[in-house]
């Protein structure tokens, strides 16, 4: 198994890696997000994400986009810590941390079969679908039922006692 620091991967040489991995009958799927506080949430999105696919590639937002989504205070962790708690898990094998408000750029950058969503979407709400459809990318909701985010995490760890 390849360590979590050999899964980060810089956009230009992601594309040349996705190009390979095609040639060679591949199937890859992209999957994207914050990851602000990694929770059971997160770790069965990406298990559905890779089981859409042979390969999962995971974008996750820059400090600057995790900002602007979710408000002051985020993200807890710097973009690094999250990729690398990301590129951790078994089912990821590359990770590239983007800058943009989505990831339509990686998607035409990728060209990925799958593009992963978690169940706070429907494929009607994908931001990227139009982008997807353009490209003959499948949209697949995948994970378990938004029961949980970080959000409500970090308010139960605000209100726990603490000594």
């Amino acid at each position: 198994m390849r360590a979590a620091v050999d899964k980060l991967t810089v956009r230009g040489d992601l594309a040349r890696v996705a190009s390979q991995l095609r040639e060679r009958g591949k199937r890859i799927v992209l999957a994207n997000g914050c990851f602000d506080i990694l929770h059971v949430g997160h770790v069965r999105y990406l298990a559905g994400a890779r089981a859409e696919g042979d390969v999962l590639i995971v974008a996750v937002n820059a400090d600057s986009g995790v900002n602007g989504l979710k408000g002051p205070g985020r993200p807890v962790l710097n973009e690094r810590a999250r990729a690398l708690l990301v590129a951790a898990l078994r089912e990821v094998d590359y990770v590239v941390i983007f800058s943009e408000p989505n990831v339509e750029s990686l998607l035409d950058e990728l060209r990925p079969a799958v593009h992963a969503k978690g169940t706070d979407y429907s494929v009607q709400t994908v931001p990227e679908r139009a982008t997807a459809e353009r490209l003959g990318i499948r949209v697949a909701i995948v994970g378990d039922p938004k029961d949980h985010s970080t959000r409500e995490l970090l308010e139960t760890i605000r209100k726990a006692p603490h000594d």
